[in-house]
C-alpha cells in the first residue's frame, strides 16, 4: 500500500519539480557552507602557521645575538608573563637532546618525548603532535642553528577548533529551519510553475462535459506558459469554430439535399407508376443524372473546401504567370459574358508572376468571373486588375452588378449560404466558401467591398513568386 502511494507520489510532477527545488536549494547550501568552512580553515592555520614562523625568526635573532643565555632570559619573561595561547618553544642540541623548553598549559598531557624521537631530515620541517585528548594537536616548525642547535617553536590548534566548532555550531542550528525553507520554497515554486497547466487540465476536462466556451485564464507573465496559454485558447476556440461550422454546414446539406433526393424519388416513382414510352422513360433517367450531378458536384466541393480549411489538399505549386492565368480564365467566361451582354477588361503586369497552384487558382477566378456574370445586368461591365501592393500580389474582381447588402456581406462566406437575390440563380452556394478556403491554403487573404445598386470588388491578396 505505502510503495504504490509512493510510485504516484513520485509520478507527479509537482512532488517531482518540489523534490529537485529543494534538493538543489539544500545542496547548494551544504556546498556553501562546505567551502566557507574549507576556506575558514585554511586560513586560520595559514594564520598560526604565519605566528609560528615568526616567532621562530624572532628567537633565531635572539639566539644568533646573545647566544643561549640571552634565549633563556627571552623565554623565562615570555614564561613569567604566559599569555592567552602562548608558544611551544624548545632548544635542542645533539642527539636532539632538549637544552631549553617552554611547555604552555594546553600542551601538559602531551607526549613531548615525541618530539626528541622525530628526526629531522631538512633544514625546516613542521610537525604535528596529537594532543592525548585526539581533540587538538601541536603544530611546530624548526630552524636548525648553528654549531648543531635546533630551534622550534609551536602553537597549539585549540583556538582554531573553537571558532571552527563554533562554525560547526551555527550551521547546525540553521541546517533544519534551512532544509524547511527549502522544501517549502520548493513546494511554492512548483505550485505557481504548475499553476497554468492546471488550468489547462481544468478546461479541458470542462471540454470533455460540452462546455466548448471554456478557456484557460491566462497567467499574464510574459513567458512560456503565457504562450502556450494562448496557442491552446486559440487552438480551442478553432476547434470551436470548425465544430460550429460542421454542424451548419451538415444542416445546411441536409436541408439542401432534401430537395434534390425529393426530386429524384418523385422521378422514380413516376416512372415506375405507370406504363410509359422509351422517351418517357430516357427522360425520367436524364432527370436523375442531373439531379445526381448536382449532388455529387456538391459533395465534392464540400470535401475540397474542408481540406483547404484544415491545411491537408495538396497543391502543386509552380511559378505562375498573373497576366497569363487570367486570360486563361476569362476566355472560357467570355462567351457567356457576351451573350448577356457585358463588357470584360483585364489589366496585368506582363511580368507579373506568384508561386500558387494554377488549377486551384484558375478555380478561384473563375467562381468570382460566374459570379460577377450572374449578378451584373445587361450592359454591365466586369474588370479584373492584377498588381504588386507591398510586396503583395493583388487581384481585383469588380463588376457593376446588383451589390450585396451590409448584413450579407459577412456571411456570404459561409458553406451554403445564399442571399435573398441569389436562389433565383442556379448554383450551390459553396463557390465563395471555396474561394475563400483555396486562397488561405496558399497563404493569401481574400476580401469584398460592395453596396446594393453599386456592384462588388472583390480582393485576393497573395505571397509573389520566389
Amino acid at each position: 500500500m505505502f510503495s504504490e502511494h509512493l510510485r504516484t507520489l513520485r509520478a507527479n510532477v509537482a512532488f517531482r519539480l518540489t523534490f529537485w527545488y529543494s534538493g538543489i536549494f539544500i545542496v547548494s547550501a551544504l556546498l556553501l557552507f562546505t567551502l566557507a568552512y574549507y576556506l575558514l580553515s585554511v586560513s586560520l592555520n595559514r594564520q598560526d602557521q604565519e605566528a609560528i614562523q615568526l616567532r621562530l625568526k624572532e628567537l633565531s635573532t635572539v639566539f644568533k645575538t646573545g647566544g643561549m643565555e640571552t634565549l633563556e632570559r627571552e623565554v623565562s619573561v615570555e614564561k613569567k608573563f604566559e599569555k592567552r595561547n602562548p608558544f611551544f618553544i624548545r632548544l635542542a642540541g645533539k642527539e636532539n637532546r632538549t637544552l631549553l623548553l617552554i611547555i604552555p598549559y594546553q600542551w601538559t598531557e602531551s607526549d613531548i618525548k615525541e618530539i626528541e624521537r622525530t628526526v629531522l631530515y631538512r633544514d625546516k620541517q613542521w610537525i604535528r603532535l596529537p594532543a592525548r585528548g585526539g581533540a587538538t594537536f601541536l603544530e611546530v616548525a624548526s630552524v636548525r642553528l648553528a654549531e648543531d642547535y635546533l630551534l622550534q617553536a609551536g602553537k597549539s590548534s585549540e583556538e582554531r577548533e573553537k571558532i571552527l566548532k563554533h562554525f560547526r555550531g551555527i550551521f547546525a542550528a540553521v541546517v533544519l529551519p534551512l532544509i524547511f525553507v527549502g522544501f517549502v520554497g520548493g513546494t511554492f515554486l512548483a505550485i505557481r510553475a504548475l499553476k497554468p497547466i492546471r488550468h489547462v487540465m481544468t478546461t479541458i476536462r470542462s471540454i470533455s462535459t460540452g462546455q466548448m466556451d471554456a478557456r484557460v485564464p491566462s497567467p499574464k507573465t510574459g513567458d512560456e506558459f503565457e504562450e502556450l496559454v494562448m496557442l491552446f485558447n486559440a487552438m480551442v476556440e478553432k476547434i470551436e469554430t470548425l465544430i460550429k461550422g460542421m454542424r451548419n454546414s451538415l444542416d445546411n446539406v441536409a436541408h439542401d439535399l432534401r430537395t434534390p433526393m425529393t426530386r429524384l424519388r418523385g422521378i422514380a416513382e413516376m416512372a415506375v407508376s405507370s406504363d410509359h414510352t422509351p422517351e418517357q422513360y430516357r427522360d425520367a433517367l436524364s432527370d436523375c443524372l442531373e439531379e445526381s450531378e448536382r449532388i455529387l458536384k456538391m459533395l465534392s466541393t464540400l470535401m475540397d473546401i474542408s481540406e483547404a480549411e484544415t491545411g491537408v489538399i495538396k497543391l502543386d505549386r509552380t511559378s505562375v504567370n498573373v497576366a497569363a492565368m487570367i486570360e486563361d480564365v476569362v476566355e472560357l467566361y467570355r462567351y457567356v459574358a457576351e451573350e448577356k451582354g457585358l463588357s470584360m477588361e483585364t489589366r496585368s503586369p506582363e511580368a507579373l508572376y506568384l508561386t500558387a497552384d494554377p488549377v486551384r487558382m484558375r478555380q478561384v477566378l473563375g467562381n468570382l468571373l460566374d459570379n460577377a456574370i450572374k449578378y451584373t445586368p445587361e450592359g454591365g461591365k466586369i474588370e479584373i486588375e492584377a498588381q504588386q501592393v507591398d510586396e503583395r500580389i493583388v487581384i481585383l474582381v469588380r463588376d457593376s452588378g446588383i451589390g450585396i447588402g451590409r448584413e450579407e456581406l459577412d456571411r456570404i462566406w459561409e458553406r451554403l449560404y445564399r442571399g435573398d437575390q441569389s436562389r433565383s440563380q442556379k448554383g450551390l452556394g459553396l463557390g465563395l466558401s471555396l474561394v475563400k478556403a483555396i486562397v488561405h491554403a496558399h497563404g493569401g487573404q481574400v476580401g469584398v467591398q460592395s453596396a446594393p445598386g453599386k456592384g462588388s470588388t472583390f480582393t485576393i491578396s497573395l505571397p509573389p513568386g520566389k
